[in-house]
């Protein structure tokens, strides 16, 4: 079986366990004047997790790609030349949203993204650091101010030594 469905079949699995939290324990506390209302918590996450599992079935199924087996093509992944990839890079990244996600709380939101973006677009090979850094802190202040003051969602800006 080829990399993409094996991929595909992890997939499944994880969208069957989220979609099993979705379907049976995220409704079982909801208050009763919650339990009449048409859409639930729970409703986003099930709706996910069965697409993911029609789209990784469609993948594991072989139904998105031509009959036709002739020349692959250049999307397609060729274990071959795995070392041409950029696999540092991805790595990199992901291990820059596993740093992000730890260091949310205690450095708080603004300073954690504002590095994680500007990290991140220099990671991908971006050199202007005078660019980079405004644009950061503009984006970060920009999501903030949205969901802080527009949805009115409490997201710790600062630092937690520098109180709430």
């Amino acid at each position: 079986m080829a990399l993409d469905r094996w991929l595909a079949l992890i997939f499944i699995a994880f969208c069957c366990a989220y979609g099993y939290l979705a379907f049976f324990t995220m409704d079982q506390l909801l208050p009763p004047f919650m339990q009449r209302n048409p859409v639930w918590p729970s409703t986003f996450p099930k709706i996910l997790s069965v697409l993911g599992v029609v789209v990784g079935l469609i993948v594991v199924l072989g139904l998105e790609k031509p009959t036709e087996q002739g020349e692959p093509s250049a999307t397609d992944i060729n274990l071959s030349r795995l070392h041409e990839y950029k696999l540092g890079q991805a790595v990199m990244l992901l291990a820059l949203m596993v740093a992000y996600a730890l260091a949310l709380r205690p450095i708080g939101f603004l300073l954690a993204t504002t590095l994680f973006l500007a990290g991140g677009s220099a990671i991908l090979g971006e050199r202007k650091w005078y660019i980079m850094i405004p644009v950061s802190v503009l984006a970060a202040g920009c999501v903030w101010y949205l969901v802080q003051e527009v949805l009115g969602i409490f997201l710790r800006p600062y630092p937690f030594f520098m109180g709430n």
